[in-house]
């Protein structure tokens, strides 16, 4: 005959583990063995089965106290006797007890992980005292990067005590140190720069500018639309630096900003009309362009919630850009074309009109689908040209 298992409610050594793992998740364990806290020992109260469960069903009781023998390894249990007034004394598991962050660890199974751990900060520590902080403070996260969060330190080191390198980030020149790695790890640099130098600012989107590299000016594509505007007979296309774009003022009435390439090229022909592309938020080289003040704007995106950030941005430098195809119609003419968009933003928009504003809260409230995205690129050709303006 089958043991019946434990009836509900009663502790098992599974839910101590998942209470200890949700201690371990935080990294309370890990810094624990670095800097001993006052959380051990440890006691974790056990629910366990009453007189009147002995007395009802003694076998299902009988088969949870069997749970906790032995103890598991690392733990020490507490022992209380329960029905001495009634079905005659039954001593039972009350409590699970955990010395030390070491033994919590061990009954977790992690002590390999654990020595890892300590190893690993050893030698972070021994690459700047000061990073001690951020072991403590990021116990979990040096344990996933290993060798790495080492490395990562040592570009840390580095930026703190050259905060204006004044070259490009790629003639950085460290042992074992190549720009991929930089730029796959910037948050864990730029998290350990912070512990170094806490005072240090570290904002901006461009990274190697946020460290004092010199960095690749910002650069516009542009497509003449009018091959008659042309700077040089045939030239219709060109690319030219964000300074460049700014003090251009080109002589055209209207300029057509999209961020897809395929959409920048297909645009047809039109008069005193200018296409501008910008891929994803790459709008910067607009910004300072006073001159666009005097000329129509369109700003063509995806109807996601990003396209809508990308408009709000590019709208408070702006204010008169004006969006196309970005519009309920157009959304729902389109079904078949549905997309998932994989992190959409909660920003808070303030500077579309209310049209927009619905459609981009239609958007956030997955009113259609959740996630929604519709590309750009997907629209019907026939559609997007009989509403260009």
């Amino acid at each position: 005959m089958a043991v019946k298992p434990a009836a509900p409610g009663w502790t098992t050594p599974a839910d101590v583990r998942t209470a200890s793992l949700r201690v371990w998740n935080s990294g309370e364990l890990l810094r624990a063995l670095i800097l001993p806290s006052d959380l051990h020992p440890r006691r974790r109260p056990l629910k366990r089965p009453t007189a009147t469960a002995l007395r009802t069903d003694y076998a299902r009781a009988a088969a949870w106290a069997e749970m906790w023998n032995p103890a598991p390894r690392g733990c020490q249990l507490e022992y209380v006797s329960v029905g001495a007034n009634t079905i005659g004394a039954n001593t039972l598991p009350g409590a699970a007890v955990f010395a030390s962050a070491a033994d919590e660890i061990a009954f977790l199974g992690l002590g390999r992980e654990a020595a890892r751990f300590a190893e690993l900060a050893q030698q972070v520590a021994g690459l700047d005292v000061r990073l001690d902080a951020w072991s403590l403070r990021r116990p979990l996260e040096l344990l996933r990067h290993g060798n790495d969060a080492l490395t990562a330190a040592r570009v840390a080191i580095w930026l703190a005590a050259n905060p204006a390198p004044g070259m490009y980030l790629r003639q950085l020149s460290l042992p074992g140190v190549h720009t991929k790695f930089v730029e796959t790890h910037r948050r864990l640099i730029d998290d350990m720069v912070a512990t170094l130098e806490p005072g240090r600012p570290l904002a901006g989107k461009n990274y190697a500018r946020r460290h004092g590299f010199l960095a690749a000016p910002d650069r516009v594509r542009l497509r003449f639309l009018d091959a008659a505007q042309a700077p040089v007979p045939g030239m219709t296309d060109l690319e030219v630096t964000g300074a460049a774009f700014a003090s251009l003022a080109v002589d055209v009435d209207r300029i057509i900003t999209t961020e897809n390439l395929a959409n920048f090229l297909a645009l047809p022909p039109a008069p005193r009309t200018l296409a501008v592309f910008g891929g994803g938020y790459g709008f910067e080289g607009l910004r300072e362009a006073a001159w666009l003040r005097e000329t129509e704007v369109l700003y063509w995106g995806d109807l996601d919630t990003h396209g809508f950030h990308i408009l709000d941005q590019l709208r408070s430098h702006h204010p008169h850009v004006r969006s196309i195809l970005m519009d309920e119609e157009t959304l729902l003419a389109h079904r078949d074309f549905w997309g998932r968009e994989d992190t959409p933003t909660r920003a808070a928009l303030s500077h579309l009109t209310p049209a927009e504003s619905t459609v981009y809260a239609d958007l956030q409230a997955g009113s259609h689908q959740p996630s929604l995205r519709l590309e750009q690129e997907l629209l019907r050709w026939d559609y997007v040209l009989a509403r260009l303006p």
